[in-house]
């Protein structure tokens, strides 16, 4: 056994490659020891990443660029051998947003500029009666959320930061914040959209892969300078993962692998009425990062980011740190 390895992740579905990894023992067959430790919000995980309180971590992959070009925080390089979400993001709107887009759309309900030109007409009417601006909840700054939010509003003239607000919530509070009336819809990843349905207080307005297609959401992420210190362990952690993927990729697994999860999840993070785990399995059919998907990959965030810095629907260039668009 190597020295035991400690592995922050925030309690989403794309982090069951991890913990699968541990609780079925892919990990420990490559000889690693692994702690898996459970946060809240993605900035608690970049921070002990970044000062060595993790040697790796589930993050989210635009995180990992933003951290290795020292944007919005310390400069520290990242790397990401393995891609643990694909398409895993949705829009989930209140009923009341939800009931005011479908009397103001004009085409398909499904089509994302349909229901983007129907928010820009609610915008416009909410702002002629004098009431507040539509809060939205996202991830973070540095999150294909954010991106995928700001691409989705801005294709239909409705300008992010001055028409709505976004705001920050980390992803287990984001139900209990719609519930609570904080905010008017959400883009987060599995289950919490799901969830949300399930209890009756949103409707997924859209996957978010309608809007920006094959995006990479969250990364296995480990400090450069670390990797390239322990390459071998990299690699045993990089098998264990695909070990993973593969072992969740077969439909008779999937409830071993949602009950897995919702255990190291932790109950105190899951609204009383959340599914049980037999029905937490649907939403690994639905988004889980599967073997297919979360296709192993050797990035260097500091080389290799471009597509996310660069790409017009989820562009770091197009909005900075702080939301603004440049």
């Amino acid at each position: 056994m190597t020295a035991p390895l400690r592995i922050g992740f925030i309690p989403l579905v794309d982090a069951a490659a991890l913990i699968v990894a541990v609780d079925k023992g892919f990990a420990a067959a490559e000889g690693l020891e692994v702690e898996l430790v459970r946060e809240v919000s993605w900035s608690n995980v970049r921070d002990k990443l970044n000062i060595g309180l993790f040697d790796a971590a589930h993050l989210l992959a635009p995180v990992a660029i933003a951290s290795s070009l020292g944007l919005g925080h310390v400069k520290v390089p990242i790397a990401a051998p393995f891609n643990l979400g694909i398409n895993g993001n949705a829009i989930t709107v209140s009923p009341a947003l939800h009931a005011a887009l479908m009397e103001e759309i004009d085409g398909d309900r499904f089509d994302p500029l349909a229901t983007a030109k129907a928010l820009a007409r609610v915008v416009a009417k909410r702002r002629k009666a004098g009431a507040d601006p539509l809060t939205f909840g996202m991830t973070f700054p540095f999150s294909t959320h954010n991106y995928q939010l700001r691409f989705w509003m801005a294709a239909a003239g409705v300008d992010p930061d001055e028409d709505v607000r976004l705001v920050v919530l980390p992803p287990p509070y984001m139900v209990d914040s719609l519930a609570n009336g904080h905010v008017d819809a959400f883009c987060v990843g599995a289950p919490w959209n799901s969830i949300a349905v399930d209890l009756g207080i949103g409707h997924i307005l859209h996957f978010v892969s309608d809007i920006l297609a094959h995006a990479a959401e969250k990364v296995l992420a480990l400090r450069q300078v670390w990797a390239d210190k322990n390459p071998d362990v990299v690699a045993s952690l990089v098998r264990a993962a695909v070990k993973a993927a593969e072992f969740i990729e077969h439909p008779e697994n999937r409830t071993e692998a949602a009950r897995s999860w919702r255990s190291r999840s932790g109950s105190a993070s899951m609204p009383k009425s959340s599914s049980a785990p037999s029905r937490d399995a649907s939403r690994f059919r639905r988004t889980a990062p599967f073997a297919r998907a979360a296709a192993t990959f050797w990035w260097d965030a500091r080389k290799q980011g471009a597509p996310i810095r660069s790409r017009p629907p989820g562009s770091m260039r197009r909005w900075c740190a702080g939301g603004r668009r440049r």
